[in-house]
C-alpha cells in the first residue's frame, strides 16, 4: 500500500499542473497522502486539498517562518487541528542552516507547536537541520514535562540524535534522500532506526529520488524511496510495505486504515 507520508502539493511549483500530479500519484498506486502545512497563516490552502477521500494535512509552522508570526499560541494550533482532516502537528522544529528565523523564535515556536501535539494526542512532525544538541535538548525537555507522538521527518540528522529520539518513541521517515550516491551516512543511520517505526515520505516538490533527482519531485516517486529503503534494510518489497503501512497508521492514528 503506497502512501506518501509528506507532500505539498499546495507549492507554487504545482500551481500548472496540481490536478494532473495528483491523477499521476494514484496511477500510481498511490493510497494515500498528507499534505503538509508550511505556516498557519497558509492552512486554508494547505486544508483545500484536504477534501480529498485519499489526501489528508497537517497544521503548523516551518522553523524558517517562525519569525511570521512569533507570537503563535498552542491554542490556535489546537482549534485548527480540531478539524478531523488534520491527522499532525507541523512541520515545525529547527535548521540552523539557513536560519531564516532568528533561533530563539524558532525555538519558542517550536515549544509551542510540542505544547499543542501533547494536548491533541495528534504526532509532532519535526523538521531538524544542523541542531541536533538543540534539537535533542528540547525535545528531552519538553518530553519530561509530558509525552507525546513525534515524527523525525526526512531524517538527515546524525545517530545520536536519531538514538535520544528513538528513546522518546519517536518514528522516522525516509525520503529520496536515501537514494543520493553520497548519501551513505544517511543510508547508516537508516540501518539503525526502529524497524516498526519507519515510514516513507517524497517532501514533494523537494529531493526527488533517482533516477529522478534534479527534476520536481512528484508522489507518484515514492515507490523509488520504498525499494531504496528496503535496499538498505535487507528486507523484501513486500515487508517494506507492510512494515511502513503499519508503522504508518500506527503514527496517524486519526486516519481510518482501509
Amino acid at each position: 500500500m503506497l502512501i506518501d507520508s509528506h507532500v505539498n502539493l499546495h507549492a507554487p511549483q504545482f500551481d500548472e499542473d496540481r490536478d494532473a500530479v495528483i491523477a499521476r500519484a494514484r496511477e500510481a498506486g498511490v493510497r494515500l497522502m498528507v499534505n503538509i502545512s508550511d505556516r498557519v497563516s497558509n492552512f486554508d490552502k494547505v486544508r483545500a486539498l484536504a477534501d480529498q477521500p485519499d489526501i489528508w494535512c497537517t497544521v503548523g509552522t516551518h522553523p524558517h517562518e517562525a519569525k511570521e508570526d512569533p507570537g503563535l499560541s498552542a491554542e490556535t494550533l489546537i482549534r485548527l487541528a480540531a478539524d478531523p482532516r488534520v491527522v499532525g502537528i507541523g512541520e515545525c522544529g529547527l535548521d540552523f542552516h539557513y536560519d531564516l528565523s532568528p533561533r530563539d523564535i524558532q525555538a519558542q515556536v517550536f515549544r509551542v507547536h510540542v505544547v499543542a501535539a501533547r494536548e491533541t494526542g495528534l504526532p509532532l512532525v519535526v523538521h531538524t537541520r544542523e541542531a541536533d544538541d538543540e534539537m535533542g535538548r528540547i525535545l528531552e525537555d519538553e518530553y519530561a514535562r509530558g509525552p507525546f507522538r513525534l515524527l523525525m521527518h526526512c531524517y538527515t540528522s546524525g545517530a545520536d540524535l536519531a538514538r535520544r529520539a528513538a528513546a522518546m518513541g519517536a518514528w522516522f521517515s525516509v525520503s529520496g534522500i536515501a537514494t543520493f550516491k553520497a548519501a551513505e551516512d544517511v543510508r547508516e543511520v537508516i540501518r539503525e532506526m526502529p524497524g516498526d517505526r519507519i515510514i516513507v515520505e517524497t517532501d514533494c516538490p523537494y529531493l526527488a529520488p533517482v533516477p529522478h533527482r534534479g527534476r520536481r519531485n512528484e508522489p507518484a516517486y515514492i515507490a523509488h524511496v520504498l525499494a531504496k529503503l528496503a535496499e538498505v534494510r535487507g528486507w523484501s518489497l513486500d515487508e517494506a510495505d507492510a512494515r511502513t503501512t503499519d508503522a504508518f497508521f500506527n503514527l496517524f492514528n486519526r486516519i481510518p486504515r482501509p
